[in-house]
C-alpha cells in the first residue's frame, strides 16, 4: 500500500492511514495525495519519533489554519502519549467512529491500551462532529450525527396556574384551615397551606425551509422531532410549523417515534421546500389563525431563520412585535450567528431583533443543546 520506498510494516501503515481517516471524519479535507505524502514524510523522519510524526502530519495533512485545532485534538486522541504509536488492536480503528459504538468497545472483553486508544479516538471524533456546522457534513457524517440527536432532551419550561394545590408552605389556605377548626368544635387547629400549581408551557417552533436555509432544514426538523418526543415524555407540548412562502403545520407528522419516517412525513406535507422567504406574511398567517387564538399566547416561540426576507421587512417587524406581546419569550435562532465574522446586517434580522428576547446560534449539535437549555429556563 505504501510502496517499496516506505519502510513501514503493514500494522503501522494501518495506524497512520486510520489517523488520516479520523482527521477526515473530524472535518479536515484530507485527500489521497495528502495521505500518501504523510506516509512518505513519516518514513523519512522515523515512525518511532512521536514529535516528528506530529510535525510530519501537520505539514502534509493540514490545508489551512482552521485545520490546526482539529488536527491537534485528533492527534492527541489517536496516538498514545505514553507508548508512542498504538500497536495493539489496530483493526479496531476501521470501525465507524460514532459515539453510540462506545458501549460496544467495552464489551469486547479486552482491557489493553490499544482499546483505550480506540475509545478515546471515537469519543474525540464524536465530540468534533458535535461542533461541526451541519451544512458542511457529507452524507456519512449526517447519518452519524442523526444518531447523536437522541442525546438531546428538553425539560419543558413551566408556568404558574391560577389553581392552588395543597402544600407544606406558601400562603394560608383559610377555607381548609377553618374546616379543620370546625371539626374540632371551633378549637384552634393546624394551619393548612396552599400554593399555586405549575404546568408546562407550550413551545412553538417556526422553521424556515426556504432556499437559503435548505442546508439546515433536515437537521432543524430532526431537532424539532427530538424536542417533540422529549416534551411528550415529560408532559409538555411542542408545536412545529415550517415557514417560507407558505405556513405549514407539521406537528402531526413529527409525532412518529421514528425520526426518519417523521422527516419523510413532514416533507410530504410541506409544499414550499427551498423556495422564497416571506417571513412577515407567514408570521401574520400564523398569528391570525393559530397564535392569537391561544397557541402562541404565553408560549415560548423559537424562530429558526437566517433573516433573508424577500417580502416587506416592515411587515416582519410589525408581526414580530405582535408575537412578542402575546408570547412569554421569543427566541431567534440563526445558523450563521456562531460563525466568525458574522454581523446581523440582513434586513429581516434587523427588523426582528428588537422584538426578540434571545438571539442564538443554530448550526451544530452543540448549539442545539444550548438552545434546549435556554428553552428550559424560559
Amino acid at each position: 500500500m505504501t510502496g517499496p520506498d516506505l519502510p513501514l510494516d503493514r500494522g503501522v501503515d494501518e495506524v497512520l492511514l486510520g489517523f488520516t481517516r479520523a482527521l477526515r471524519a473530524a472535518g479536515v479535507a484530507v485527500t489521497q495525495d495528502r495521505s500518501q505524502g504523510f506516509l512518505v514524510a513519516v518514513a523519512a523522519v522515523g515512525v518511532d519519533d512521536r514529535q516528528a510524526t506530529y510535525w510530519a502530519g501537520r505539514a502534509t495533512l493540514c490545508g489551512s489554519p482552521d485545520d490546526l485545532a482539529r488536527y491537534d485534538q485528533v492527534f492527541a486522541s489517536w496516538f498514545d502519549t505514553r507508548d508512542g504509536l498504538p500497536r495493539a488492536q489496530l483493526r479496531e480503528h476501521s470501525r465507524p467512529q460514532t459515539a453510540h459504538l462506545l458501549p460496544e468497545s467495552e464489551t469486547t472483553g479486552g482491557s489493553g491500551e490499544g482499546e483505550e486508544d480506540v475509545v478515546r479516538a471515537m469519543a474525540s471524533a464524536a465530540e468534533v462532529l458535535r461542533h461541526r456546522d451541519v451544512a458542511t457534513l457529507d452524507s456519512g457524517e449526517r447519518r452519524r450525527l442523526a444518531g447523536m440527536f437522541a442525546r438531546l432532551s428538553l425539560s419543558p419550561p413551566t408556568r404558574r396556574t391560577s389553581r392552588h394545590r395543597r402544600s407544606h408552605r406558601g400562603e394560608v389556605d383559610a377555607a381548609r384551615t377553618l374546616r379543620r377548626s370546625l371539626r374540632h368544635l371551633g378549637e384552634p387547629a393546624e394551619i393548612a397551606w396552599r400554593r399555586r400549581g405549575t404546568r408546562p408551557r407550550r413551545v412553538v417552533l417556526l422553521v424556515d425551509v426556504s432556499g437559503s436555509m435548505s442546508a439546515y432544514a433536515d437537521a432543524l426538523l430532526r431537532l424539532a422531532h427530538r424536542l417533540t418526543q422529549s416534551a411528550r415524555a415529560t408532559g409538555g407540548s411542542v408545536e412545529t410549523f415550517t415557514v417560507g412562502t407558505r405556513l405549514t403545520h407539521v406537528t402531526r407528522a413529527l409525532r412518529s417515534p421514528d425520526a426518519d419516517r417523521a422527516i419523510v412525513a413532514a416533507g410530504e406535507v410541506v409544499p414550499d421546500w427551498s423556495g422564497g422567504t416571506r417571513l412577515g406574511e407567514t408570521l401574520r398567517v400564523f398569528l391570525d389563525r393559530w397564535g392569537q387564538r391561544g397557541m402562541a399566547r404565553g408560549s415560548v416561540v423559537v424562530v429558526f431563520s437566517d433573516g433573508w426576507e424577500r417580502g416587506d421587512t416592515d411587515v416582519l417587524g410589525e408581526q414580530m412585535a405582535r408575537l412578542q406581546r402575546i408570547s412569554h419569550r421569543v427566541i431567534w435562532v440563526n445558523p450563521h450567528r456562531g460563525k466568525e465574522g458574522y454581523a446581523p446586517l440582513q434586513a429581516g434580522v434587523v427588523a426582528a431583533l428588537p422584538h426578540c428576547d434571545d438571539f442564538l446560534a443554530g448550526h451544530s449539535l452543540a448549539t442545539f443543546a444550548d438552545l434546549t437549555e435556554v428553552i428550559s429556563r424560559a
